[in-house]
């Protein structure tokens, strides 16, 4: 009995260890096992790492790309703008001048328009009318008042002077000596051409 029960401890130790070995090779295995899947996660999280910085450099490049597109537009752009200014600018000086001609015309006319009604004396070869421009600033004595038929003498747009150039009724119509007898027409010293092609000295 004795011999037996020492064969029947042997066994079941060695069953046992079997059992231990067994248990040990699983956790190995299962051990493994978490380390080959925290590996791949980690490939994963560099793949991932990587496809963002791809993406970010993408974007980036789409980003350089625009900029570059929007700054050509914008030259483009600011270019066409200076000739438009340039072309604003000078139709404004025409319509000031044109402005200022019929304001000065108008005076003259009225001036006549008074002087052929003897509202007040003027020069026999004057033909009722005025002598020069200072004269509707002055204004003429009309029954003890004073009448002006014109606020100032204006500054021409185109020379950026108050000079003017005069014509009288017996001067050619387009002379530009000013023969001094009478103030009949003005117009502007200027020798450029206007939009229209046509000599602002001749308005």
């Amino acid at each position: 009995m004795s011999g037996a029960g020492t064969i029947r401890r042997v066994l079941e130790r060695k069953r046992w260890h079997s059992r231990g070995e067994q248990r040990s090779g699983a956790g190995k295995s299962r051990s493994e096992a978490g380390a080959g899947k925290s590996r791949s996660e980690a490939g994963t999280g560099k793949s991932r790492s990587e496809a963002g910085t791809g993406k970010s450099r993408s974007e980036a490049g789409v980003t350089l790309v625009e900029l570059i597109v929007t700054v050509a537009i914008l030259s483009i752009l600011a270019s066409a703008a200076v000739p438009i200014t340039r072309f604003e600018k000078k139709r404004e000086k025409e319509r000031e001048l044109r402005y200022d001609l019929w304001t000065m015309r108008a005076a003259i006319d009225r001036y006549k328009d008074a002087a052929d009604r003897q509202a007040f004396i003027t020069k026999v070869d004057s033909f009722n009318y005025p002598p020069d421009l200072q004269t509707l600033v002055d204004g003429v004595d009309v029954q003890g008042k004073k009448v002006k038929f014109l606020r100032r003498v204006p500054i021409d747009p185109m020379t950026g002077k108050d000079e003017w150039g005069e014509r009288s009724m017996q001067d050619d119509a387009d002379s530009t000596s000013f023969g001094g007898q009478n103030l009949f027409d003005v117009y502007s010293k200027s020798e450029g051409t206007a939009l229209d092609g046509t000599k602002y000295s001749t308005w």
